[in-house]
């Protein structure tokens, strides 16, 4: 320990002194005249040729698309479970202390059990943005699941009362409408996928804050987040912390690429990964929620799994891609069109199929009973089967 503390001390004394003997050099030099100094040298700015040194603004982004971003406060209610609350089964206690565990006023000692699950009240915040001038709202689904009282507070400050559209817990997205309807400030969803490296801004409510804009760039596209069966998050850096979910991410151009999602972090707060839903996602499950208040989705009947390289060997195939059914459930849509356990689902209406998520994705765009093909590898060679869509069941 304390040679540490002596080679600290030591380290601290060599910068100190050699400032020292800077300041006594300097004061030397002027006093005999043999330092002179060029003050236009010190004025002027340092130049560095060929390097753009500007950092990009966003103001001007951010004044625009701000007033659209709305904090989301909830109220929530949900029913605990029996034992949950304390209020079970006592048919494992011991018959002479049961009555200590009877509610006064049900019944007394001898009244029946109270075994009904209690209401629990709870409060959620999170963020959300305008797709419509008459009050449309996106947020995420996690954000109002077990609502029953929303408010939606403006970037001016105005408090109004909201209600949910619908909502879809696959992709953890919902619709909400203002109650009272208005003329609104809203944006618009980007028609196409950001570039990996383009910048991007995040807006929302971190931590009930409010009003908050942060600055990144897309780190990557594409994720699987384990989170469901069509992940396929952007990646950003732009900090987003709690409260930021179902907040946008804006592009240059003031239109959202993708809506705040997910956060990775081992502490709970930002680490520089966050999740957004692309805008393609997001307005085809925000038109089905306007349009029905949920989400139809294409069935197909299948357990499938990847195509790794080895059983792309094994069943022919001449690079690994595809799905593999390992089972087709009886009477299905997949089994009605011929499909077996063992094929190897390589193709939708044409189009190459990349892996087992592919196929899921693919097959969930499709509304129920559309007619379509597939095209399986079985026995060394490609099949047609012609196939109707089936619907996929609720969650």
């Amino acid at each position: 320990m304390t040679t540490t503390t002596s080679k600290s001390i030591l380290k601290r004394g060599v910068l100190i002194a050699g400032a020292a003997t800077l300041g006594i050099g300097l004061a030397a030099g002027i006093a005999d005249g043999a330092l002179k100094l060029d003050h236009r040298a010190f004025a002027q700015p340092i130049q560095l040729s060929g390097v753009q040194t500007q950092l990009p603004s966003f103001a001007d982004i951010v004044e625009k698309v701000k007033p659209a971003v709305v904090s989301v406060r909830v109220k929530t209610q949900t029913v605990a479970a029996a034992d949950e609350d304390g209020q079970g089964s006592l048919d494992d206690l011991p018959p002479g202390l049961r009555r200590f565990f009877r509610q006064d006023g049900q019944g007394g000692q001898d009244g029946p059990r109270q075994g009904r699950p209690q209401p629990r009240q709870g409060m959620a915040q999170g963020s959300g943005f305008f797709v419509s001038q008459d009050g449309y709202v996106v947020t995420n689904n996690h954000v109002v699941e077990n609502a029953v009282e929303v408010q939606l507070v403006t970037d001016d400050g105005k408090t109004l009362e909201a209600k949910v559209v619908g909502t879809d817990p696959r992709t953890d997205l919902a619709l909400l409408k203002v109650k009272d309807g208005g003329n609104f400030q809203y944006v618009q969803l980007a028609s196409a996928k950001p570039r990996i490296g383009d910048w991007v801004l995040a807006v929302g409510n971190p931590f009930g804050l409010g009003g908050t804009v942060t600055a990144g760039i897309v780190s990557a596209q594409g994720r699987d987040i384990g989170s469901g069966p069509y992940d396929d998050y952007l990646q950003i850096d732009a900090p987003v912390n709690k409260g930021n979910s179902g907040g946008p991410t804006f592009n240059q151009q003031g239109q959202v690429v993708g809506v705040n999602t997910a956060i990775f972090s081992p502490s709970g707060g930002s680490v520089g990964i966050a999740f957004a839903i692309p805008s393609a996602t997001v307005e085809q499950v925000v038109d089905a929620l306007k349009k029905d208040g949920s989400v139809a989705r294409g069935f197909i009947g299948v357990q499938i799994q990847p195509v790794t390289s080895e059983v792309a060997d094994a069943i022919g195939l001449k690079e690994a891609h595809g799905a593999l059914v390992a089972s087709a459930e009886q009477n299905g849509p997949a089994a009605k069109a011929g499909v077996k356990r063992g094929d190897t689902i390589v193709a939708v209406n044409g189009e190459q199929v990349k892996d087992a998520r592919d196929l899921s994705r693919r097959i969930a765009k499709f509304a129920p009973g559309t007619k379509t093909s597939l095209t399986v590898w079985r026995d060394g060679k490609e099949r047609q089967l012609s196939f109707e869509v089936g619907r996929q069941p609720a969650a």
